[in-house]
């Protein structure tokens, strides 16, 4: 199969509510989407798509975003752009070479995305990103949202949902103690994925875990600021764990440790899918759950996070509930009122 053409494009999206990346937040997201044309050996004409949106650039407050992506938008777009005239007429497979190679994790991702997308690798999974497609909801407070508004969206989730993630090491503790709390009264049949986002020291970790219920935490993510207290943390409480932007250091390499539970894997941060797959083995070789989750992608994004999460991970719910604070869709309808079309994106480069 055979690169015909090549199209990079730009998006910007507003978000109708603030989103949490760490501890900060963001009110809009950019990306990229590149458009690939490829014929196969019949003369058919194939065209996909793929966005590649390093969780970069800055917070509300103009503060660069810390903890994620380490390249910005900009040098992602360049470097795509400087490759996009050497690809055209030459084999898909081009594709994987380069990303194997790159530097950069995000587009690492969406080059070897793409290749898998043109391959139909991802195809034959039935996938719906309306409202009624099974998720981990995400639970957090917006900084202007009562706390009776946060119950009601407890109180909302529908009965065959069992499971929900809560942002912590947010605000204070007793107030989130408090939180957990409450949202257990309403729904205590709810098991809970935490995200400290490395937000508690080794004694913090430890005073916030002691207040919970055991049996209704289902893991921390990150409980620990220095990932080396992690497993001191677990022979404290007894809490499992999960590891999250620990996995974004460019020298990870998967050990096991004591109450480490579950990889939290974004793949636009980790780079190509060779790279998840070869993570994922050595993390199920140990017992070691694999759950893919979002970087905040819209929705053209989530739906490939959704495909290769049936593909990768079929026993697991993936963290994919983030689309509800965008206010338009990407190319790909999830339901809302508008979806972007290529019309609406600024067009960088055609080859």
């Amino acid at each position: 199969m055979i690169i015909s053409a090549l199209h990079l494009y730009q998006y910007q999206i507003p978000l109708d509510k603030l989103l949490p990346v760490g501890s900060q937040r963001i009110d809009v997201r950019r990306g990229l989407v590149l458009k690939v044309e490829a014929i196969d050996e019949t003369g058919q004409v194939l065209t996909e798509q793929v966005e590649i949106a390093p969780l970069s650039g800055l917070d509300i407050d103009g503060n660069p975003l810390h903890g994620f992506s380490k390249e910005s938008l900009t040098q992602v777009s360049d470097k795509l752009e400087s490759l996009l005239e050497q690809l055209v007429q030459k084999p898909i497979a081009d594709l994987l070479d380069i990303a194997d190679v790159e530097s950069l994790p995000s587009l690492a991702f969406g080059l070897s995305l793409m290749h898998a997308k043109l391959k139909g690798q991802l195809n034959g999974h039935t996938i719906s990103l309306n409202a009624d497609r099974k998720i981990i909801p995400l639970l957090y407070r917006n900084s202007d949202e009562s706390i009776n508004a946060l119950h009601q969206r407890v109180s909302d989730l529908p009965a065959d949902v069992h499971a929900a993630k809560v942002k912590v090491a947010q605000t204070s503790l007793e107030e989130e103690v408090q939180l957990i709390h409450q949202i257990l009264v309403i729904r205590p049949d709810l098991k809970l994925r935490l995200d400290a986002n490395r937000g508690f020291d080794l004694e913090q970790a430890i005073d916030f875990a002691a207040c919970l219920p055991l049996a209704s935490i289902e893991y921390i993510e990150e409980p620990c600021q220095r990932a080396s207290d992690n497993a001191a943390f677990y022979r404290a409480i007894g809490m499992p764990w999960a590891l999250d932007e620990s996995l974004n250091d460019p020298m990870f390499q998967f050990t096991m440790q004591p109450g480490l539970t579950a990889l939290v894997v974004k793949p636009m941060l980790i780079g190509t899918l060779e790279k998840l797959q070869k993570l994922q083995a050595e993390a199920e070789h140990s017992g070691v759950r694999f759950i893919l989750s979002s970087s905040l992608e819209a929705s053209l994004g989530i739906e490939a996070l959704a495909r290769l999460s049936q593909i990768m991970t079929p026993d697991e719910l993936p963290g994919l509930d983030t689309l509800t604070a965008f206010s338009y869709d990407l190319l790909v309808d999830s339901g809302k009122p508008r979806c972007q079309s290529w019309g609406d994106l600024t067009l960088i480069k055609s080859c």
